[in-house]
């Protein structure tokens, strides 16, 4: 087993292994954010850079799931997914409850709480909203990725055939660990 950030990159090479997956955000194929360097080593014909439109993204990768596709799409911040609730909430969440099982679209989504050391990235940029968003989803697993055993396996598990729609979540604070 490695460090966080190695098997967080460990998880994504084994993804981009199976033809369904696709990886979608901002800041993938040209970097800046931790999370880009978990794909460094993927295909960029494998990704789709998005602009700033984070509902949008959402909605697209739910689309691309309806249609046998399994996205991997990555929000840096809480703060950024919080813009795609609509999505996650309304949709995501309620087509396998509206269509009684038989529409289930798989999206894994890359969620990341940011370290505030050596920078603190601000209110608006630090918020941790994963009790209240797993309070809110019925069908979307939210799953916190504290130790960096679990990472490989709890990923690897939207490749399996009763797999749900899950939002991982990432601490950046863990991307450093010596």
């Amino acid at each position: 087993m490695g460090k966080y950030k190695d098997e967080l990159t460990r998880a994504m090479t084994l993804l981009s292994e199976d033809k369904r997956t696709i990886f979608i955000g901002q800041q993938l194929v040209f970097g800046g954010n931790p999370m880009s360097k978990t794909v460094e080593n993927i295909s960029n014909d494998r990704m789709i850079e998005m602009p700033v439109a984070e509902e949008f993204q959402l909605g697209y990768c739910t689309g691309l799931a309806m249609g046998g596709n399994i996205p991997i799409s990555f929000y840096p911040r809480w703060d950024f997914l919080i813009l795609a609730s609509n999505q996650l909430l309304s949709h995501l969440d309620k087509y396998y409850l509206m269509s009684d099982g038989d529409v289930n679209p798989v999206v894994a989504i890359r969620c990341a709480i940011p370290s505030v050391d050596p920078l603190d990235p601000g209110y608006q940029h630090k918020a941790d909203y994963t009790d209240a968003f797993d309070s809110m989803l019925h069908h979307v697993n939210v799953v916190r990725l504290i130790k960096s055993d679990q990472i490989v396996e709890e990923y690897l598990k939207i490749l399996e055939p009763d797999a749900k729609p899950t939002v991982f979540v990432e601490y950046i604070k863990y991307y450093e660990e010596k």
